[in-house]
């Protein structure tokens, strides 16, 4: 029987070898938690559609992070569940907002951990969409002011980054102008460039408490059959001052995260986001899959596809792990 010079499972022998030769390692660097602060004091709220995921008040935010920075956490990301909800978002942009006090207090005490925030109107306002709603129609040019001063906001309350998710055109460029004009100059702008119309993101609604009052987000999130569409609103958003882009969902769109990775030369974020999270967590409590390994694997995944950063509510787990 012939076997050609170069057999390939040589290298796949043993640990040894197989290690050598690994392409595409995770490290602890690699990963952004998501947080999701709510008002009050000693509240540790379950959130039934994500298990082990929570909303904490901003007291028990602090003592979650002690464990997990000893695990090696770098960065969060933060959203807010407001203490009220109008038609224009408004409590998303006050000094004294529920991501404002809990970004101060986390960099009063761990000044280290980089804190990110969610910049998008979805979250407070009544109606439950990501801009200023008149005659059942998102408007574009009329939310990119709420958006931009709810970045500043978060800047001045001491956040590291701000992450712009709510896919209104010209908004990186709105924030990026506001940030600069205010003299936060060198503060990063990660953006939910490619962010897709998904049905992945139902868990997350629950946790966020922001499901859209009436109709969809289709009309601004993006056509889950469109990829060049992708690289198109990637590249407008570097334009606009994006330091870093952002693919959302993971799993379904890697092939997106992998043309991104190749196009731009830009780092390329992925949110690996809550029904991605859901569904391992829940096949694994039932004992259909090893939920640790097909955790490992989907995360490796992402990594191997180019992503150089992954949100992911599996961060806590994969600390633990590597």
């Amino acid at each position: 029987m012939y076997f050609p010079i170069y057999r390939p499972r040589r290298t796949r022998q043993n640990n040894f070898f197989r290690d050598l030769v690994r392409e595409t390692y995770l490290n602890k660097n690699d990963f952004v938690y998501p947080l999701f602060v709510c008002p009050g004091s000693n509240i540790k709220k379950e959130i039934k559609s994500m298990p082990d995921v929570f909303q904490y008040s901003t007291d028990n935010i602090l003592r979650e992070l002690e464990s997990l920075i000893k695990s090696g956490l770098k960065s969060v990301i933060l959203f807010g569940i407001p203490e009220y909800k109008d038609p224009t978002g408004s409590s998303g942009a006050i000094n004294k907002g529920v991501v404002q006090e809990c970004t101060r207090e986390i960099k009063k005490y761990f000044s280290e951990l980089i804190v990110i925030t969610d910049v998008c109107l979805c979250e407070y306002t009544s109606h439950g969409h990501c801009g200023v709603v008149k005659d059942s129609k998102i408007l574009n040019d009329e939310t990119l002011e709420l958006l931009a001063l709810q970045a500043l906001s978060h800047v001045e309350a001491g956040a590291d980054m701000v992450a712009p998710s709510d896919m209104m055109d010209g908004r990186v460029g709105e924030i990026r102008k506001i940030l600069d004009k205010n003299g936060f100059f060198n503060i990063p702008i990660m953006a939910y460039s490619a962010k897709y119309a998904s049905s992945f993101y139902g868990p997350f609604r629950d946790a966020a408490e922001s499901p859209p009052q009436f109709g969809d987000r289709k009309s601004y999130q993006m056509d889950m059959a469109n990829s060049r569409e992708a690289l198109r609103e990637v590249e407008l958003d570097i334009q606009e001052g994006a330091d870093i882009v952002m693919v959302k969902p993971a799993l379904s769109y890697l092939d997106i995260i992998y043309q991104v990775k190749n196009k731009f030369n830009r780092p390329v974020a992925a949110y690996n986001v809550s029904g991605e999270y859901s569904m391992i967590k829940a096949a694994g409590k039932l004992g259909w899959i090893d939920e640790k390994q097909v955790m490992y694997e989907t995360l490796l995944s992402i990594k191997r596809a180019g992503a150089d950063i992954i949100l992911t509510y599996f961060a806590k787990d994969i600390l633990k792990m590597i």
